[in-house]
């Protein structure tokens, strides 16, 4: 397999992934020369500043587009275009438009496209996932999610501008996962300055409830922590996890119910490493595509929905 990877800031991500496999071959794009180049020689990779050079190559065989969020649609339908397989990072799109065009694409292609949406591959994730198709703790009426971060992406702004899409889009996937589309929603913001804020945003549902907290305004020793309480009928599940950049959380989940409390027991694996390998599964024809376009839609414009209300866009 080998792969065009579109970006050096977080493409770092998917590389330390790629890097660690020997069934690719990877030639990493940039801008700059000297960043490009040095980047791709971290991870043993080839470097290249020619962007056309990853859609009219034949040898390869698949785009994975880690750029800017207003390049991704262009980028995934181009790399269609060229008979590529393309992998994208969150959020598929800027606007739902865009994403509706892609997923179109993808429907009429005979390549697939993959969305980033690793959170659909932590274990404490899929623990919450499977309570709620499992039905052993009954109905979900509350779930509280809460992402707070520093500024561990040099560069990067964190402020109100960039936190919902980039911050906030992989928890409202998980809410409409598990509880579908909100019948409404309620947001607070705060502000540090045009780089660090806070969110808080409430969703109201039919005998439901559920609230994401995201902040970057966290001093550097913090690094990024995160997690949710998922309160059943029947018990509650808690998840804690500290993250970070390289993409390896370490967390827990503990069940709480009338019998007491116990940690799940949960498999060893990181989110960007199982999404990567789900992605390269499905090419090899030996897994169904979890994270298609299609799939990405309605958490999609939920997230649109809170930046709306936030920052008075759309």
């Amino acid at each position: 397999m080998k792969i065009a990877l579109l970006g050096t800031g977080f493409g770092q991500a998917h590389a330390a992934v790629y890097a660690q496999r020997g069934d690719v071959e990877v030639v990493m794009f940039g801008r700059d020369p000297d960043k490009t180049a040095a980047v791709a020689g971290k991870f043993g990779f080839a470097a290249c500043t020619d962007t056309d050079r990853a859609f009219d190559d034949g040898s390869f065989d698949l785009v994975d587009v880690c750029l800017p969020v207003p390049q991704h649609a262009d980028h995934v339908l181009r790399a269609l275009d060229a008979g590529k397989h393309a992998l994208v990072e969150l959020p598929l799109a800027g606007d739902i438009a865009d994403a509706r065009r892609v997923a179109e694409a993808a429907r009429r292609s005979d390549r697939q496209v993959f969305v980033d949406m690793f959170e659909r591959f932590i274990p404490a994730n899929r623990a919450l996932f499977d309570a709620v198709d499992g039905g052993g703790y009954g109905r979900l009426e509350q779930l509280s999610l809460w992402n707070r971060t520093a500024h561990l992406w040099p560069g990067a702004s964190l402020g109100l501008r960039t936190l919902p899409l980039e911050a906030m889009h992989s928890d409202m996937d998980i809410i409409v996962r598990t509880l579908g589309r909100p019948d409404s929603i309620d947001v607070t913001a705060v502000a540090r300055d045009d780089d660090s804020a806070s969110i808080e945003a409430v969703m109201g549902f039919d005998g439901a409830i559920a609230r994401d907290s995201v902040s970057s305004l966290m001093p550097m020793p913090w690094g990024a922590r995160g997690g949710y309480t998922a309160t059943f009928e029947g018990g509650v599940l808690e998840s804690v996890a500290t993250m970070g950049f390289d993409g390896r959380p370490s967390g827990s989940v503990t069940a709480h119910t009338a019998e007491g409390a116990r940690e799940l027991e949960l498999p060893a694996a990181d989110q960007y490493t199982a999404m990567i390998d789900h992605v390269l599964a499905c090419l090899r024809g030996e897994a169904d595509n979890e994270i298609a376009p299609e799939s990405v839609l309605d958490a999609l414009q939920l997230t649109i929905d809170v930046d709306r209300l936030v920052n008075g866009v759309g």
